[in-house]
Protein backbone atom coordinates (compact mmCIF):
# COMPACT_ATOMS: atom_id res chain seq x y z
CA UNK A 1 0.00 0.00 0.00
CA UNK A 2 1.16 3.54 -0.77
CA UNK A 3 1.40 5.68 2.36
CA UNK A 4 3.07 8.81 3.66
CA UNK A 5 3.88 9.45 7.32
CA UNK A 6 2.90 12.79 8.85
CA UNK A 7 4.84 14.70 11.50
CA UNK A 8 2.93 13.03 14.34
CA UNK A 9 3.61 9.55 12.92
CA UNK A 10 0.20 9.00 11.34
CA UNK A 11 0.26 6.93 8.17
CA UNK A 12 -1.95 8.29 5.41
CA UNK A 13 -2.94 5.82 2.70
CA UNK A 14 -3.41 7.11 -0.85
CA UNK A 15 -4.05 5.84 -4.35
CA UNK A 16 -2.24 7.46 -7.28
CA UNK A 17 -3.61 6.67 -10.74
CA UNK A 18 -2.54 7.97 -14.14
CA UNK A 19 -0.18 10.70 -15.29
CA UNK A 20 -0.52 14.37 -16.13
CA UNK A 21 -1.81 17.40 -14.25
CA UNK A 22 -2.71 16.25 -10.71
CA UNK A 23 -6.31 16.11 -9.50
CA UNK A 24 -6.46 15.58 -5.73
CA UNK A 25 -9.65 14.25 -4.13
CA UNK A 26 -10.81 14.65 -0.50
CA UNK A 27 -13.65 12.33 0.55
CA UNK A 28 -16.67 12.76 2.81
CA UNK A 29 -17.55 11.20 6.17
CA UNK A 30 -17.47 8.31 6.95
CA UNK A 31 -16.05 7.22 3.61
CA UNK A 32 -12.64 6.53 2.04
CA UNK A 33 -10.77 7.30 -1.16
CA UNK A 34 -12.85 4.53 -2.77
CA UNK A 35 -15.79 6.96 -2.95
CA UNK A 36 -13.94 8.74 -5.78
CA UNK A 37 -13.28 5.76 -8.05
CA UNK A 38 -15.86 6.80 -10.68
CA UNK A 39 -14.18 10.19 -11.05
CA UNK A 40 -10.62 8.84 -10.83
CA UNK A 41 -11.02 6.21 -13.55
CA UNK A 42 -12.76 8.73 -15.80
CA UNK A 43 -10.16 11.48 -15.43
CA UNK A 44 -7.09 9.23 -15.32
CA UNK A 45 -8.29 7.72 -18.62
CA UNK A 46 -8.26 11.23 -20.08
CA UNK A 47 -4.73 12.25 -19.22
CA UNK A 48 -4.82 13.33 -15.58
CA UNK A 49 -3.00 12.07 -12.50
CA UNK A 50 -5.68 11.28 -9.92
CA UNK A 51 -4.76 11.07 -6.24
CA UNK A 52 -7.11 10.31 -3.36
CA UNK A 53 -6.23 9.59 0.27
CA UNK A 54 -8.03 8.06 3.22
CA UNK A 55 -8.36 10.77 5.88
CA UNK A 56 -6.72 9.96 9.20
CA UNK A 57 -9.07 7.79 11.25
CA UNK A 58 -10.75 6.53 8.07
CA UNK A 59 -10.22 3.63 5.68
CA UNK A 60 -6.69 2.26 5.46
CA UNK A 61 -4.97 5.18 7.18
CA UNK A 62 -3.85 5.12 10.81
CA UNK A 63 -6.40 5.55 13.59
CA UNK A 64 -4.71 8.04 15.94
CA UNK A 65 -6.47 9.13 19.12
CA UNK A 66 -5.64 12.79 18.45
CA UNK A 67 -5.77 15.08 15.44
CA UNK A 68 -9.23 14.20 14.18
CA UNK A 69 -10.12 17.83 13.40
CA UNK A 70 -9.98 20.15 10.41
CA UNK A 71 -6.64 21.86 11.01
CA UNK A 72 -4.86 18.51 11.16
CA UNK A 73 -6.86 17.07 8.26
CA UNK A 74 -5.71 20.06 6.18
CA UNK A 75 -2.12 19.65 7.35
CA UNK A 76 -2.24 15.95 6.42
CA UNK A 77 -3.40 16.95 2.94
CA UNK A 78 -0.55 19.46 2.71
CA UNK A 79 1.91 16.75 3.78
CA UNK A 80 0.63 14.48 1.00
CA UNK A 81 0.86 17.26 -1.60
CA UNK A 82 4.41 18.09 -0.52
CA UNK A 83 5.56 14.46 -0.29
CA UNK A 84 4.39 13.87 -3.88
CA UNK A 85 5.61 17.35 -4.92
CA UNK A 86 2.29 18.13 -6.58
CA UNK A 87 2.09 21.44 -8.44
CA UNK A 88 -0.69 23.14 -10.40
CA UNK A 89 -3.16 20.72 -8.79
CA UNK A 90 -6.93 20.74 -8.99
CA UNK A 91 -8.39 20.03 -5.54
CA UNK A 92 -11.80 18.38 -5.40
CA UNK A 93 -13.61 17.95 -2.08
CA UNK A 94 -16.96 16.29 -1.34
CA UNK A 95 -18.90 17.02 1.85
CA UNK A 96 -16.41 16.93 4.75
CA UNK A 97 -13.69 16.81 2.10
CA UNK A 98 -14.90 20.17 0.83
CA UNK A 99 -14.19 21.54 4.27
CA UNK A 100 -10.77 19.91 4.17
CA UNK A 101 -9.99 21.62 0.85
CA UNK A 102 -11.20 24.97 2.21
CA UNK A 103 -9.10 24.70 5.36
CA UNK A 104 -6.09 23.52 3.30
CA UNK A 105 -6.30 26.67 1.19
CA UNK A 106 -6.91 28.78 4.30
CA UNK A 107 -3.83 27.39 6.08
CA UNK A 108 -1.45 26.64 3.22
CA UNK A 109 -2.44 29.00 0.41
CA UNK A 110 -2.74 28.28 -3.30
CA UNK A 111 0.89 28.21 -4.45
CA UNK A 112 0.42 24.55 -5.45
CA UNK A 113 -3.26 24.89 -6.39
CA UNK A 114 -4.59 25.65 -9.89
CA UNK A 115 -8.33 25.25 -9.29
CA UNK A 116 -10.79 24.02 -6.66
CA UNK A 117 -14.08 22.14 -6.76
CA UNK A 118 -16.51 21.82 -3.85
CA UNK A 119 -19.21 19.14 -4.23
CA UNK A 120 -22.03 18.84 -1.68
CA UNK A 121 -19.56 20.53 0.62
CA UNK A 122 -20.06 21.53 4.27
CA UNK A 123 -18.66 25.12 4.15
CA UNK A 124 -19.18 27.74 5.28
CA UNK A 125 -20.72 26.27 8.50
CA UNK A 126 -23.27 23.50 9.08
CA UNK A 127 -24.11 24.41 12.68
CA UNK A 128 -26.92 26.85 13.45
CA UNK A 129 -25.61 29.86 15.38
CA UNK A 130 -26.72 33.45 15.91
CA UNK A 131 -24.56 34.45 12.95
CA UNK A 132 -25.64 31.39 10.90
CA UNK A 133 -29.41 31.07 11.45
CA UNK A 134 -29.87 28.81 8.44
CA UNK A 135 -27.70 26.03 9.86
CA UNK A 136 -28.79 22.83 11.56
CA UNK A 137 -29.27 22.77 15.36
CA UNK A 138 -26.66 21.09 17.55
CA UNK A 139 -29.29 18.50 18.49
CA UNK A 140 -29.10 17.11 14.94
CA UNK A 141 -25.39 16.37 15.31
CA UNK A 142 -25.81 15.11 18.87
CA UNK A 143 -28.29 12.65 17.41
CA UNK A 144 -25.72 11.44 14.87
CA UNK A 145 -23.17 10.98 17.67
CA UNK A 146 -25.68 9.04 19.77
CA UNK A 147 -26.55 6.79 16.82
CA UNK A 148 -22.90 6.07 16.04
CA UNK A 149 -22.26 5.22 19.69
CA UNK A 150 -25.36 3.03 19.96
CA UNK A 151 -24.96 0.94 16.78
CA UNK A 152 -22.83 2.51 14.09
CA UNK A 153 -23.17 -0.46 11.72
CA UNK A 154 -26.96 -0.14 11.57
CA UNK A 155 -26.74 3.66 11.52
CA UNK A 156 -24.50 3.60 8.44
CA UNK A 157 -26.90 1.18 6.72
CA UNK A 158 -29.79 3.54 7.49
CA UNK A 159 -27.84 6.68 6.57
CA UNK A 160 -27.09 5.34 3.09
CA UNK A 161 -30.75 5.88 2.13
CA UNK A 162 -30.92 9.69 2.50
CA UNK A 163 -27.24 9.97 1.46
CA UNK A 164 -28.06 8.64 -2.02
CA UNK A 165 -31.72 9.65 -2.09
CA UNK A 166 -32.88 6.03 -1.98
CA UNK A 167 -35.77 7.16 0.25
CA UNK A 168 -37.29 9.29 -2.55
CA UNK A 169 -40.18 8.03 -4.70
CA UNK A 170 -38.96 6.34 -7.86
CA UNK A 171 -35.32 6.32 -6.75
CA UNK A 172 -33.06 3.85 -8.57
CA UNK A 173 -30.25 3.32 -6.06
CA UNK A 174 -28.70 -0.14 -6.02
CA UNK A 175 -28.24 -2.17 -2.87
CA UNK A 176 -24.63 -2.55 -3.94
CA UNK A 177 -24.03 1.20 -3.74
CA UNK A 178 -25.61 1.34 -0.29
CA UNK A 179 -23.52 -1.66 0.80
CA UNK A 180 -20.37 0.12 -0.40
CA UNK A 181 -21.23 3.11 1.81
CA UNK A 182 -21.64 0.78 4.81
CA UNK A 183 -18.39 -1.05 4.06
CA UNK A 184 -16.39 2.16 3.80
CA UNK A 185 -17.96 3.53 6.96
CA UNK A 186 -17.11 0.40 8.91
CA UNK A 187 -13.44 0.76 7.91
CA UNK A 188 -13.27 4.02 9.87
CA UNK A 189 -11.87 3.95 13.39
CA UNK A 190 -14.53 4.45 16.05
CA UNK A 191 -12.79 7.46 17.63
CA UNK A 192 -12.03 9.07 14.28
CA UNK A 193 -15.60 8.60 13.09
CA UNK A 194 -16.97 10.21 16.25
CA UNK A 195 -14.51 13.12 16.30
CA UNK A 196 -15.14 13.89 12.64
CA UNK A 197 -18.80 14.67 13.38
CA UNK A 198 -17.69 17.70 15.38
CA UNK A 199 -15.12 18.59 12.72
CA UNK A 200 -17.59 18.68 9.83
CA UNK A 201 -20.46 20.28 11.74
CA UNK A 202 -18.89 22.89 13.99
CA UNK A 203 -15.93 24.17 11.95
CA UNK A 204 -16.48 27.66 10.51
CA UNK A 205 -14.84 27.96 7.08
CA UNK A 206 -15.92 31.54 6.34
CA UNK A 207 -12.41 32.98 6.58
CA UNK A 208 -10.94 30.09 4.59
CA UNK A 209 -13.33 30.73 1.71
CA UNK A 210 -12.12 34.32 1.63
CA UNK A 211 -8.60 33.03 0.89
CA UNK A 212 -9.63 31.38 -2.39
CA UNK A 213 -7.93 33.13 -5.32
CA UNK A 214 -8.17 30.37 -7.95
CA UNK A 215 -11.06 29.40 -10.26
CA UNK A 216 -13.61 27.52 -8.17
CA UNK A 217 -16.58 25.36 -9.14
CA UNK A 218 -19.34 24.64 -6.60
CA UNK A 219 -21.63 21.66 -7.35
CA UNK A 220 -24.60 20.80 -5.12
CA UNK A 221 -27.86 18.90 -5.36
CA UNK A 222 -31.02 20.80 -4.47
CA UNK A 223 -32.38 17.63 -2.79
CA UNK A 224 -29.32 17.11 -0.57
CA UNK A 225 -30.73 15.72 2.68
CA UNK A 226 -27.35 15.59 4.44
CA UNK A 227 -25.87 19.04 3.69
CA UNK A 228 -28.86 21.26 2.78
CA UNK A 229 -27.97 23.60 -0.07
CA UNK A 230 -29.35 26.77 1.54
CA UNK A 231 -26.78 26.96 4.34
CA UNK A 232 -23.89 25.62 2.25
CA UNK A 233 -23.39 26.04 -1.49
CA UNK A 234 -25.70 29.04 -1.85
CA UNK A 235 -23.60 30.87 0.76
CA UNK A 236 -20.11 29.57 -0.05
CA UNK A 237 -20.48 30.36 -3.75
CA UNK A 238 -20.96 34.02 -2.74
CA UNK A 239 -18.07 34.03 -0.26
CA UNK A 240 -15.58 32.63 -2.80
CA UNK A 241 -14.47 35.28 -5.26
CA UNK A 242 -15.80 34.55 -8.76
CA UNK A 243 -16.98 31.04 -7.87
CA UNK A 244 -19.31 29.31 -10.31
CA UNK A 245 -22.32 27.50 -8.83
CA UNK A 246 -24.01 24.59 -10.60
CA UNK A 247 -27.18 23.25 -8.94
CA UNK A 248 -28.17 19.67 -9.79
CA UNK A 249 -31.95 19.38 -9.85
CA UNK A 250 -33.26 16.67 -7.52
CA UNK A 251 -29.74 15.36 -6.85
CA UNK A 252 -28.87 13.86 -3.43
CA UNK A 253 -25.76 14.25 -1.31
CA UNK A 254 -24.05 11.23 -2.89
CA UNK A 255 -24.28 12.78 -6.36
CA UNK A 256 -20.74 11.73 -7.31
CA UNK A 257 -22.19 8.22 -7.55
CA UNK A 258 -25.85 8.76 -8.47
CA UNK A 259 -25.05 11.48 -11.04
CA UNK A 260 -21.52 10.39 -11.87
CA UNK A 261 -21.77 10.96 -15.63
CA UNK A 262 -22.88 14.56 -15.14
CA UNK A 263 -20.31 15.19 -12.39
CA UNK A 264 -17.53 13.68 -14.50
CA UNK A 265 -18.46 15.78 -17.52
CA UNK A 266 -18.62 18.97 -15.43
CA UNK A 267 -15.28 18.22 -13.78
CA UNK A 268 -13.57 17.57 -17.11
CA UNK A 269 -14.99 20.74 -18.68
CA UNK A 270 -13.94 22.85 -15.68
CA UNK A 271 -10.44 21.38 -15.58
CA UNK A 272 -9.94 21.90 -19.32
CA UNK A 273 -11.39 25.43 -19.36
Amino acid sequence: MATITTRDGTQIYYKDWGTGQPVVFSHGWPLTADAWEDQMVFLASRGYRCIAHDRRGHGRSSQPWHGNEMDTYADDLAALVEALDLKNAIHVGHSTGGGEVARYIGRHGTKRVAKAVLIGAVPPLMLKTAANPGGLPIEAFDGIRASVLADRSQFFKDLSAPFYGANRPGAKVSQGLRDSFWLQGMQAGFKGALDCIKAFSETDFTKDLGQFDVPTLVLHGDDDQIVPIGASALLSSKLIKNARLEVYKSAPHGMCSTHKDQVNADLLAFIRA
